[in-house]
C-alpha cells in the first residue's frame, strides 16, 4: 500500500504490518505431577519442624545473599554459606538452598528489570501526548498523535507523569545497588495483614475472640508459606534422590531430617525419618517408576495447602537432555492433516475444524471460560477442561496440530492505561483485554497436547478479526447450519483466518467458494452446453436442419499441461482436463491443437492460414 494513499473519508491509510511466518510451539521440557499424601500427626508433627527450621535457614541465606548484591557467579560465595547451612541442616539440603536462593535474586532482577521497562513505556506514551496542546491532534511520521480531551485530564497525566518518573529513579537506583525486594511467602499476604481488620467476617467492631481467629488464621497461613520441604535430585542416586526418597514397589517415604532434628525425630538408619504415608502417583505414575527405577534425577516438593488442611507431594524431572532441544515437527508435515483453529477471547474460546485445503468443516464450537473473580485453581480447572475438550475435538476428527494465535499482552498491560482508552470504555477494555489468559492457555494447550501426541501452531494475530469480519462472517453465516443454539460470530471467522494461516493459505476466500462439502453439479456448464450436439448426432421425429454457409465448424481444444498457481499441497503439477472450445474462438496453434471433425459442405482450412469467419477474438 503506499504511503500517500488516502481512504474514502480523506485519512491517510496507514500500511499493512507484515505477517509473521507461522511456527511450532516448544512443547515442555518438563513434567510434574502431584499426589496427596494422607499423614498421621507424628508425621505432621515431623514435617512441620523440618519444614519451619530449613524455612529459617533460607530466610538468612538469602538475606546474605542479597547483601552481596548484583555479582558474578565466581563471587556469590556460595561455598562458604553452604558450608555454614552444612553444619545445621545437611550437605545436600544446604546445596538445595543456596541454589534456591541463586535461583529466587536472578527471578526478582529480571521483574526489576522488566518493572523499569513498562514504567519507560508509560512515559514515554504521556509525554508523546503532553508535547500536544489538548485537544488537538498531530502526525508524527505514521503515528497519528492525539492531545488530551481538556486541561483537567491534562493535569491529572502531568501528576501520574511525576510520580511514574519518581518510580523510576528508585528503580534505577535499587538495580544501580544490587539489591532487590524479595518477600518469602508473598508480597500480597503481608499486606493483608495490614488490612486484616478491614476484610475480617462478621460484624464491627469484631470481639476480641473473633479478632483473635483471624490473627492465628493468618499467621498459620504464613508459617505454612514459609516452609521449606524442597529436595533437588541426583543422577545415579538409589530412586533419583538422597534426600527424599519414594520407593516405587509400595510408596514409602524416606527424609534425611536435618542435624538438629534427628536425635529428636530419627526412626530410620542415617538419621532419617520414614513416614506412615504412602505416595501414589496415579497420574503418569509408571512414567515415574520408570524414571526412578532407572536412578534418573527427581526433585521432590511437599506443601501445605491451608484452606484444605491437606498436605500434598509434587515429583518433576525433565524430560530433555541438559543442553538438547525438545524435537519439533516441520510445519510441513503438520499441515497436511486437518487442524482445529481457536481464537481466544476474555469469555470464551471459539474454534473450528478446517481441512487440508483450508475449508471450515463442520459447525461452529464456542466454548465457556467463566474465569473473572474465581480462585486460581477454579480458573485453573476451568481452563484444563476447555482444552480438553479442544484435544478430544482434534483427536476425533484426526487432526495433527492445532492453530492458536501468538498472542502476548505484556507490553499492553505494562503500559497499562496510556495506550488502551480512557474513562469507562477504556477501564472496561482493559479489564478485558487483561482477563483474557493468553500465556496461561498456550502453556496449558502445549503441555497437554503434547502428552496425547499433538502439536500447536502459532501464527501472527495482525488483521484476523478484521479479514474474518471481511471475507468469512457472511458467507459463513450463509452455508452453516447449526442444529444447537451456536450463532456464527466474527471470533469463528477469526478462528478460519487463523487456521488458513497456519496451514499456509490466504486469508481471503476465494470467489466461488469455499464450501464445506462438495456439491455436485447439477447443471452443465457453458462450455458443454454450446455445441456439445451436432444436429447429424439428434435421434426421434425432429428432422435434421442442413447446415448453411454461416455454420462454423465445431472444434475442441485441449489445454496443455500447466503447474496450478494455487496453494494445493499436491506432490505434482496440477494438469488441467481437456474441454470444449465456445463459440466464436478459434483453437490455438501449437503441437497440441486437435482439430474437431469438419463440417459437411465445407472445405477443411489448411494448416496455417487464418480462419476469415471466425469473428472472435484470437485465444
Amino acid at each position: 500500500m503506499a504511503q500517500g494513499k488516502r481512504g474514502g473519508n480523506g485519512r491517510r491509510v496507514r500500511p499493512f504490518r507484515e505477517v509473521a511466518a507461522p511456527f511450532v510451539v516448544t512443547p515442555p521440557v518438563g513434567c510434574r505431577i502431584r499426589t496427596r499424601l494422607r499423614l498421621s500427626a507424628r508425621d505432621e508433627t515431623v514435617l512441620r519442624a523440618v519444614g519451619e527450621h530449613l524455612g529459617k535457614l533460607v530466610g538468612a541465606d538469602l538475606a546474605a545473599r542479597v547483601r552481596l548484591g548484583d555479582v558474578p557467579a565466581a563471587d556469590n560465595r556460595r561455598a562458604q554459606r553452604k558450608k555454614t547451612l552444612t553444619a545445621l541442616s545437611s550437605s545436600r539440603w544446604a546445596g538445595t538452598i543456596t541454589c534456591t536462593s541463586e535461583d529466587q535474586y536472578n527471578l526478582a532482577r529480571r521483574a526489576l528489570s522488566d518493572t523499569i521497562g513498562s514504567l519507560r513505556r508509560a512515559i514515554r506514551a504521556i509525554e508523546s501526548r503532553l508535547a500536544i496542546p489538548a485537544g488537538t491532534v498531530q502526525r508524527q511520521g505514521q503515528r497519528v498523535v492525539r492531545g488530551y480531551a481538556d486541561q483537567d485530564e491534562r493535569h491529572s497525566k502531568q501528576q501520574r507523569l511525576q510520580i511514574l518518573q519518581g518510580r523510576l529513579r528508585n528503580a534505577l537506583r535499587e538495580r544501580k545497588s544490587g539489591r532487590v525486594r524479595i518477600t518469602r511467602g508473598g508480597r500480597q499476604l503481608l499486606n493483608s495483614r495490614h488490612h486484616l481488620y478491614a476484610t475480617a467476617d462478621g460484624t464491627k467492631p469484631s470481639p476480641q475472640q473473633a479478632w483473635q481467629a483471624e490473627v492465628d488464621a493468618w499467621q498459620r497461613k504464613w508459617a505454612d508459606r514459609r516452609m521449606f520441604l524442597t529436595a533437588y535430585g541426583e543422577a545415579g542416586a538409589p530412586f533419583g534422590n538422597y534426600t527424599i526418597s519414594i520407593d516405587p514397589a509400595d510408596g514409602t517415604v524416606a527424609l534425611v531430617l536435618p542435624e538438629p532434628l534427628r536425635a529428636r525425630f530419627a526412626n530410620a538408619p542415617r538419621g532419617r525419618y520414614v513416614l506412615d504415608a504412602r505416595a501414589v502417583f496415579t497420574h503418569r505414575g509408571q512414567g515415574w517408576a520408570d524414571r526412578v527405577m532407572a536412578r534418573g534425577s527427581v526433585r521432590y516438593d511437599i506443601a501445605h495447602h491451608t484452606g484444605r488442611g491437606r498436605w500434598y507431594l509434587d515429583a518433576s524431572w525433565a524430560t530433555v537432555k541438559k543442553g538438547h532441544k525438545a524435537p519439533v515437527p516441520m510445519v510441513e508435515v503438520l499441515r497436511q492433516h486437518p487442524v482445529v483453529a481457536v481464537d481466544v477471547n476474555a469469555d470464551h474460546l471459539a474454534a473450528w475444524l478446517l481441512d487440508v485445503h483450508g475449508n471450515p468443516v463442520g459447525r461452529p464450537r464456542t466454548l465457556p471460560l467463566e474465569l473473572s473473580g474465581l480462585p486460581s485453581a477454579t480458573r485453573d480447572a476451568r481452563l484444563r477442561a476447555a482444552v480438553t475438550q479442544l484435544l478430544d475435538l482434534a483427536r476425533l476428527h484426526g487432526c495433527a496440530a492445532l492453530v492458536i494465535e501468538n498472542l502476548n499482552f505484556s507490553d499492553a498491560r505494562a503500559t497499562g492505561r496510556e495506550n488502551l482508552g480512557r474513562g469507562k470504555r477504556g477501564k472496561s477494555f482493559r479489564r478485558t483485554v487483561a482477563g483474557i489468559p493468553t500465556a496461561q492457555f498456550r502453556d496449558r494447550l502445549s503441555g497437554m497436547a503434547h502428552h496425547v501426541g499433538l502439536s500447536v501452531i502459532a501464527v501472527d494475530p495482525a488483521y484476523t478479526s478484521r479479514w474474518g469480519a471481511q471475507h468469512w462472517l457472511k458467507p459463513l453465516k450463509d452455508t452453516t447450519q447449526t442444529s444447537d443454539s451456536t450463532p456464527v460470530s466474527g471470533h469463528h471467522a477469526a478462528a478460519v483466518v487463523v487456521g488458513r494461516r497456519g496451514l499456509g493459505f490466504p486469508a481471503r476466500r476465494r470467489r466461488n467458494g469455499a464450501r464445506q462439502t462438495p456439491t455436485r453439479r447439477t447443471a452443465p456448464s457453458r462450455a458443454r452446453r454450446v455445441g456439445a450436439v451436432r444436429p447429424e448426432d439428434r435421434t426421434g421425429p425432429a428432422v435434421p436442419v442442413p447446415p448453411s454457409h454461416r455454420t462454423r465448424p465445431r472444434t475442441e481444444r485441449t489445454a496443455p499441461a500447466r503447474t496450478s498457481r494455487s496453494t494445493t499441497r499436491s506432490p505434482g503439477p496440477v494438469t488441467h482436463q481437456t474441454r470444449a472450445a465456445p463459440t466464436g474462438k478459434h483453437p490455438p496453434k501449437g503441437p497440441n491443437t486437435v482439430r474437431g471433425p469438419s463440417t459437411p459442405g465445407r472445405q477443411p482450412i489448411p494448416p496455417g492460414m487464418p480462419d476469415t469467419a471466425n469473428l472472435g477474438r484470437p485465444t
